[in-house]
């Protein structure tokens, strides 16, 4: 188990969702550490469904470490930012340096748009 404050940008986790009951896989692409506030883990979403047609798919070579065991769609519309190791159920894998800045890439699009 990876401890909230060890979590680096490009790990694949099991975390809560506040807009859902259960819980769901998300990516860490902030671990920004505030003054008062300390660490905050900014989380774009990914889902298994397929009908996103803006989504960005994972595929096996997108992973440092083991892939998912089901087909990953990153969601860079969907944003979530976590502040609690209570948040984090689960550190499941980490994604390839050059995978997360196509996912940055494409927030940021998301949010000048």
């Amino acid at each position: 188990m990876t401890a909230f404050e060890e979590l680096e940008c490009g790990d694949v986790v099991w975390a809560s969702d506040p807009l859902s009951e259960k819980g769901r896989l998300m990516l860490v692409l902030g671990t920004p550490r505030l003054p008062s506030h300390g660490v905050r883990l900014v989380m774009a979403v990914i889902s298994t469904k397929t009908y996103h047609e803006e989504s960005l798919i994972l595929r096996d070579h997108d992973y440092e470490g083991d892939p998912l065991g089901e087909r990953g769609h990153i969601l860079p519309w969907s944003l979530v930012t976590l502040n609690s190791a209570a948040d984090v159920d689960h550190y499941l894998t980490s994604l390839v340096d050059d995978r997360v800045e196509d996912v940055t890439r494409r927030v940021i699009g998301y949010i000048r748009a």
